[in-house]
């Protein structure tokens, strides 16, 4: 992924903020057998274990980095060789298409405002236990929203029958890399004008995104 200083993020708390907001990830494998994998899922951060990436010159270069906690159907994992190899994972927070309409001023042409996580590393294979656990983990973190959360226990014994076609996995992060492209090259009354067009209802708009540009603003 392109890196440019002033769209560059190394802030670990932003990036499991992302994460946890975001949690339908995409995997990339690329496997000796089968070349390019490419599946999709949910993962959660572990807040169990705090691990140190190192990113060198592109991505996240000290502190605590986000570890991840993902299941596949087995048949899946086989298919991306899980846990032989480093893969890579892509969150995705608010993005969207900006018109050139918005500024109001010229020149300008149409861009994609985005933030976006690629968290690489070799993921380690959990057993029953554990996976189980992370299918509990993942339910609870999706059903806290309602007032009445639905839990697995309700139904643990099916349940524990599905979990075998299970592949439970964590990734320790071993490089990071965190992208928001928020307008921060554009002056402070145009990133407003921007967002305001973004709360607006027409076409495009994206509250969640504007918001992500006004709390770039705020930041020091």
């Amino acid at each position: 992924m392109l890196q440019q200083e002033v769209f560059r993020v190394d802030d670990p708390g932003w990036m499991r903020d992302l994460a946890r907001d975001h949690p339908w990830a995409t995997l990339i494998s690329h496997t000796a057998h089968r070349g390019l994998v490419v599946s999709h899922l949910p993962v959660l951060v572990d807040d169990s274990r705090q691990d140190t990436g190192d990113a060198g010159s592109t991505g996240h270069t000290g502190g605590t980095v986000p570890a991840l906690l993902g299941h596949l159907a087995r048949t899946d994992a086989e298919n991306h060789e899980l846990g032989s190899h480093e893969v890579v994972v892509v969150l995705q927070g608010p993005h969207g298409y900006i018109s050139p309409v918005w500024y109001e001023e010229t020149p300008h042409v149409p861009t994609w405002n985005f933030t976006v996580l690629h968290v690489h590393g070799r993921p380690e294979i959990l057993g029953p236990a554990d996976t189980y656990d992370v299918l509990s983990a993942t339910v609870d973190h999706f059903e806290d929203r309602f007032p009445e959360p639905w839990r697995l226990a309700r139904v643990a014994a099916h349940a524990h029958r599905l979990a075998p076609a299970v592949t439970g996995f964590r990734l320790p992060a071993t490089k990071v890399t965190a992208k928001a492209k928020l307008s921060q090259d554009e002056r402070e009354e145009v990133v407003l004008r921007l967002a305001r067009a973004l709360e607006s209802g027409q076409p495009y708009a994206s509250p969640e995104l504007a918001r992500a540009m006004r709390d770039t603003r705020r930041k020091p």
